[in-house]
């Protein structure tokens, strides 16, 4: 397998070229640095290189020029002297195929998971919900689990917020307290992330983790790019939903152990969002998930200004780091400096803490696994430029790169199926129509068999065009104890409560 070229070594006078091996891609990675120094570039870079071996990559694109990903550079004399510098082979302009996902549909693909998918401790982080109301949210998903009831999309958790204030007594019996306070205080909250257009997020058709793992027919990983210009202004909604994905692809993969290289490369920019304001118990179980991920042959890239950014003990678990300039103008730059010095392997030609603050835009200081897993000595490095273009694109080459998408047909148009909501205002209209039914007797015994009574049967039975509360529930059995199972992992791995 080939390997990446990251740059050529300019520390000492010989000048080898610097590599990342593929099959070290999935001991995960860092791409630090002050704003302004080269990161975006060196992630373009990379993501070229997994691309050109075959493996996927999926990344968000917070300031908008990673799109150019897509399209072919446009090559120049500084650039082409560059690559010939490096020794970069056959360098031309060329761009990667590249599938575009927005959460809000506008810029790229739709990309909607269920409500039940994402699970009460992810949502709850969302809504940003104190434990009281997390807990209370915990005994919503597990009655709608008993219920039979499809929490697809926010109208659906409405419906069964409703439905707990009705029955509230009885549910806390059951189940545990629940106040009118705290289920007032998470309706608020879904208020305001629809306000935020967060209501996109929760529907149907949900993203399928396969078309994330997308190859090319001639052999080249698909790279997905997620639009954030506008999500990363919600710093909870995009650190939640990436840490929901990351989440999925360790749930659903197969155990893989170590091959030639990753199946799926996954690009966590703006890393220190994720951390921001987490418990220290998300931040045992982010670090279960990224050490145990590997073996599913997954590789996690952090993307930070800073490297402390990240914590020690996930900034232990990456194997291949790349560091751009820090400015050491403030104490907490300094001890950035001096963190960033200590986590790389001594080069006894380099004196660290003094290049970090001297490195040129386009310089880094790397050091990637080499054989048997081995960091190699840091290197002053000049990084390898990309082949495509350095910045935004045009609506028009985004709009055809969306045209060419193979699964734009599947994700375009929203699908919204019978669940919770339609289930509980069919049963709510047929107890209306029960209550205004006159007594009956004799013969009137047959009219009310074909009135209140025939309601009643389209509500169990169905209808030709909605199903029944019975056929939903024998629908439903099998992928409740599914989703109880499924988010149990999950709020173990999140530290959440068990639903």
């Amino acid at each position: 397998m080939q390997p990446i070229l990251v740059g050529r070594a300019i520390t000492t006078g010989d000048g080898a070229q610097v590599h990342l091996l593929p099959r070290y891609g999935n001991r995960h990675g860092l791409v630090a640095g002050a704003t302004g120094t080269g990161k975006t570039v060196t992630l373009m870079t990379l993501a070229e290189g997994f691309s050109r071996i075959g493996v996927p990559v999926f990344m968000a694109d917070v300031k908008g020029d990673v799109a150019g990903l897509a399209v072919p550079g446009t090559l120049n004399e500084k650039l082409q002297a560059r690559a010939a510098q490096i020794g970069v082979e056959g360098y031309a302009a060329e761009g990667s195929p590249v599938v575009f996902w927005d959460l809000y549909g506008k810029l790229g693909h739709p990309v909607r998971t269920t409500v039940s998918e994402m699970g009460p401790t992810l949502l709850g982080r969302i809504l940003e919900l104190n434990d009281t109301q997390s807990g209370v949210l915990d005994i919503v998903f597990k009655l709608a689990d008993d219920r039979g009831l499809l929490l697809l999309d926010l109208a659906d958790l409405r419906a069964l917020l409703n439905l707990v204030a009705e029955e509230r007594k009885a549910v806390s019996t059951e189940y545990g307290l629940v106040s009118p306070q705290s289920i007032g205080a998470i309706q608020r909250a879904l208020l305001r992330l629809e306000q935020e257009g967060g209501d996109h997020v929760f529907g149907e058709p949900a993203l399928e983790l396969s078309d994330l793992m997308r190859t090319t027919p001639d052999g080249r990983g698909v790279i997905g790019i997620l639009a954030a210009d506008q999500l990363v202004l919600k710093p909870r909604l995009y650190s939640s939903f990436l840490l929901w994905l990351l989440s999925e692809l360790f749930e659903h993969l197969p155990e893989v152990g170590d091959l030639d290289k990753p199946r799926l490369v996954f690009v966590f920019d703006e890393a220190h969002l994720l951390f921001d304001d987490a418990p220290a118990a998300l931040r045992q179980r982010i670090e279960q998930v990224v050490r145990i991920i590997r073996s599913k042959g997954v590789g996690v890239y952090f993307c930070s200004q800073f490297p402390d950014d990240v914590p020690d003990e996930i900034l232990g678990q990456l194997g291949n780091r790349v560091q751009h300039a820090l400015r050491a103008f403030t104490p907490r730059d300094q001890k950035a400096v001096r963190t960033a010095a200590e986590t790389f392997v001594a080069n006894p030609a380099l004196d660290v803490v003094q290049a970090l603050s001297r490195l040129g835009t386009g310089e880094a200081l790397v050091s990637t696994l080499q054989d048997k897993g081995i960091p190699m000595a840091v290197e002053h490095t000049l990084v390898a430029p990309p082949r495509c273009r350095m910045g935004a694109i045009t609506e028009s080459e985004r709009a055809q790169v969306r045209a060419n998408s193979p699964v734009g047909g599947k994700y375009d148009k929203a699908v919204d199926r019978e669940s919770a909501a339609e289930l509980l205002a069919a049963r709510a209209q047929a107890a209306t129509g029960a209550a205004a039914s006159p007594p009956a007797r004799g013969r009137g015994e047959a009219e009310q068999e074909g009135g209140f009574g025939k309601a009643v049967r389209d509500v169990l039975f169905g209808t030709g065009r909605r199903q029944g509360v019975l056929e939903a529930s024998g629908k439903q059995a099998a992928r409740t104890i599914t989703n109880q199972i499924v988010r149990g992992i999950l709020g173990g791995l999140l530290g959440g409560r068990k639903r």
